[in-house]
């Protein structure tokens, strides 16, 4: 009966029909992503041999949302979320398809990936804030942390996953095959998304188009919520300090322990590995909903594993200190995530989780580029011990004033 109970606990949220359609395609199409993710890395390191122009691919292909996630949200919250979803997957179904076509010609160059990856960061701008607030009319507040949890759980499953394939594909077949199984997998989220149904209500009013103030009003809503505004501070400083890990661990593979593709996989699936362990963890916790303990411990256990990745170079220990980097960020975005959007009004959870997109995404390109240039000039195991350090710093003071949110006071 106990094991009956926590089974429940544990995927509640799939006792929602349109969630376990969600909860199916994401799974597939997840797979995919972070085998084109490492394709793409490895692809560019093969064309170019320089960690700085990773770090530029990765900084193009999240900069969008840095200068488009304000009228994204405005837009996610006038039409309906599901429409936004499709018609963002199928263009990115496209782009992988023009990747893997261009590299199985052998005509890639290098300013074909920056190009599209620029693309795709602008339907991710679309996507990603829409995904995340669509989740909560696909459940309902009460299952909402469980679904983001194990939304987050097959997030990290296909990142342990996905790259261990790729690197074994890459070795034997080439990266192409990474962007074309990619591609394909999108059909899933598109078929799942067109099977959903959803109850019928009234007509929503449809108010004209106000850009300049549905974002002044998204901005003034967070300014006066404490709880959201330094929660989004926080992600910010993640974004951009401690989440390089795309940038910074195929460059310590190659260059600082001289192993091949397949070990990159590998380090990559045991980050994935935690991140997964992380999001379990988190779904069986789910009914006790967000803390603060949890939200800040995960920072701050991030901040210290990073450090700890610094100050060695063993393939065997940096596996071990990627899966505990892997469980405390998963930890971190998700108290992150739950939080900001329990305490967000409906009508605006499109604008609010549009900013969190940015801070999440789109302050990326300032921590790709950071992560590229530093471990440029100087040893990429320090590179994570300074992102390490920064972030560190950040959750030590809010842990130490977090008595002055008066949602955290009674914590």
């Amino acid at each position: 009966m106990q094991v009956t109970s926590v089974i429940k606990t544990l995927f509640s949220a799939l006792r929602h029909r349109n969630f376990r359609l969600f909860f199916a395609g994401q799974l597939v199409s997840l797979i995919g992503t972070w085998m084109q993710n490492v394709g793409q890395a490895w692809l560019v390191l093969e064309l170019t041999q320089s960690s700085f122009k990773l770090g530029i691919v990765s900084a193009l292909q999240f900069a969008p949302m840095l200068f488009l996630s304000f009228p994204a949200g405005v837009l996610i919250d006038y039409f309906p979320k599901r429409r936004l979803i499709v018609t963002a997957q199928a263009v990115m179904m496209f782009l992988a398809l023009t990747l893997a076509l261009l590299d199985f010609s052998g005509t890639v160059r290098y300013w074909h990936i920056l190009i599209l990856a620029t693309v795709l960061g602008i339907a991710n701008t679309v996507d990603m804030p829409a995904r995340q607030s669509f989740i909560i009319e696909m459940v309902g507040k009460e299952d909402l942390m469980n679904a983001i949890a194990l939304n987050s759980s097959i997030f990290n499953a296909a990142r342990a996953a996905g790259p261990a394939i790729a690197g074994l594909l890459i070795g034997t077949f080439g990266t192409a095959v990474c962007f074309l199984v990619n591609g394909l997998s999108y059909l899933a989220v598109i078929l799942g998304l067109y099977l959903m149904k959803f109850e019928e209500s009234a007509p929503r009013h449809r108010r004209p188009y106000s850009f300049g103030g549905d974002i002044r009003e998204g901005l003034q809503y967070i300014r006066t919520k404490p709880v959201i505004l330094i929660t989004i501070l926080l992600v910010a400083v993640v974004g951009v300090f401690g989440a390089n890990f795309t940038v910074l661990v195929p460059v310590f593979v190659r260059q600082e322990l001289q192993r091949d593709a397949a070990a990159f996989g590998l380090l990559m699936s045991c980050f994935g590995l935690g991140a997964l362990l992380g999001a379990l963890s988190l779904a069986l916790l789910s009914r006790r909903g967000p803390t603060p303990a949890l939200l800040l411990g995960g920072g701050m256990g991030l901040s210290l594993t990073l450090i700890a990745i610094g100050f060695q170079n063993s393939y065997a220990v940096t596996a071990v200190l990627l899966v505990l980097a892997g469980w405390f960020l998963v930890t971190f975005f998700s108290m992150a995530n739950t939080t900001i959007q329990l305490e967000t009004e409906d009508r605006l959870r499109g604008r609010v989780m549009s900013i969190y997109t940015l801070t999440f995404g789109g302050l990326t390109p300032f921590g790709s580029l950071f992560a590229g240039a530093v471990a440029h000039w100087i040893k990429t195991p320090l590179t994570f011990a300074l992102g390490g350090l920064v972030s560190g710093i950040v959750f030590f003071v809010v842990i130490m004033n977090r008595r002055k949110v008066p949602a955290w006071r009674e914590e």
